[in-house]
């Protein structure tokens, strides 16, 4: 795996796909954290990563005033889009970026999320040749997170990158849970940490990869991109990082954090 050599700079830009519409938090990106929207503390995060450009790309004028408002970038994207790849993808064409340049989703509603791990994700794609894409990932430590099926797991190669993910225990230590023993020291395992990073190559062709069964019965988007034969490099990080906003109980808590 070719690696960035000390004169290299890290040159990367950020998406943050951001729509107005949320099941449990109407409005969610505008919601107020401490006097600003949350999507503008996720702007401010990105933009401290050291990226290139930060780009909000939404459904909605509203978002656009608010970023603007603030000093950020906002582009209006088609509503009808079924994911925030999709929308990255309607804004790597409209700004007309290179088919080498590397791009990072970052999710409109994680206020908390590091810039160390916005550039952990970005440097593991430049890092690697091979790869069209790159996530994060963290090690597990107890056999509750190990087990827990709403808690996506990932195997690596020898050169970092996927083998498989999977809301099953992988690798699955045999002959200690046949005894009944907790999870082994030293094992790999390790937790997905849902931060994705693409070449723009790739992206404009994603959307044209058809869905396939293993991604449809883990509910895994990125198995599509394995089984067509692609690979994803995985930065495997230090920390956990902070949960997103999906409830009340959480906007509660990063208000006590950032309010």
């Amino acid at each position: 795996m070719k690696k960035l050599s000390s004169t290299q700079a890290l040159n990367f830009y950020v998406v943050i796909p951001s729509r107005y519409a949320s099941t449990r938090l109407p409005g969610k990106p505008l919601l107020d954290i401490g006097g600003k929207p949350m999507v503008v503390w996720v702007a401010e995060r990105a933009h401290s990563s050291g990226a290139h450009q930060v780009v909000i790309a939404t459904d909605d004028q509203r978002i656009v005033d608010a970023a603007n408002e603030y000093g950020f970038f906002a582009v209006m994207t088609n509503p009808a889009h079924a994911s925030g790849t999709d929308r990255i993808a309607e804004v790597v064409t409209q700004q007309g970026w290179s088919d080498d340049a590397i791009v990072v989703n970052v999710q409109g509603d994680e206020p908390l999320i590091e810039a160390a791990l916005i550039i952990e994700v970005a440097t593991a794609l430049a890092n690697s040749q091979e790869a069209v894409m790159a996530t994060a990932c963290h090690a597990i430590n107890t056999k509750v997170d190990f087990l827990n099926p709403n808690i996506v797991k990932v195997a690596l190669d020898a050169q970092g990158h996927a083998l498989y993910f999977s809301r099953a225990p992988i690798p699955y230590p045999r002959d200690a849970f046949a005894a009944n023993e907790d999870l082994p020291i030293g094992i790999p395992a390790y937790r997905h940490i849902g931060i994705y990073a693409y070449r723009v190559k790739f992206l404009k062709q994603y959307a044209n990869i058809a869905p396939v069964d293993i991604e449809l019965f883990e509910s895994l988007e990125q198995l599509r991109v394995l089984h067509h034969g692609h690979k994803i490099a995985v930065a495997i990080s230090e920390n956990a990082p902070s949960a997103g906003v999906d409830t009340v109980e959480d906007l509660e808590f990063v208000r006590s954090l950032l309010g």
